[in-house]
């Protein structure tokens, strides 16, 4: 199984922050491929700008540094969450559901309204 942080279970990780003890164990494996989508970095820079959030230092190295593959939004990402049906509102979490389906990611998010997708959910 790979998996593909949501937003909040990248910054949890970071920061320590509450976890399902399944979760941490699958993401704290170093056979899984960990991903952070581009788009997380950029909801939380947006966060980050208006005073939302508090992130200190380069998001891009915060990645890096703990040790999951970042993944760039395609052309093809982009198309398939437009296609996506309207079960969710946000913009980021609809690209991480396309993303997930075109690369068959497994989400590690405690958002359940990504059950409503035809994508797969380690609740964390």
């Amino acid at each position: 199984m790979s998996l593909l942080l949501d937003t909040h279970a990248f910054l949890w990780w970071l920061n320590g922050g509450p976890m399902q003890p399944a979760a941490m164990e699958r993401i704290s494996d170093p056979r899984v491929l960990v991903a952070v989508s581009a788009v997380s970095v950029w909801e939380i820079g947006i966060k980050r700008a208006i005073g939302k959030l508090r992130f200190d230092g380069s998001l891009a190295s915060a990645v890096g540094q703990g040790g999951f593959d970042s993944l760039a939004i395609s052309a093809e990402h982009a198309e398939r969450a437009g296609d996506l049906p309207r079960h969710h509102r946000d913009p980021f979490d609809r690209m991480l559901v396309a993303q997930a389906q075109v690369e068959n990611l497994t989400i590690v998010s405690r958002d359940e309204q990504f059950a409503a997708y035809d994508v797969s959910v380690l609740p964390c």
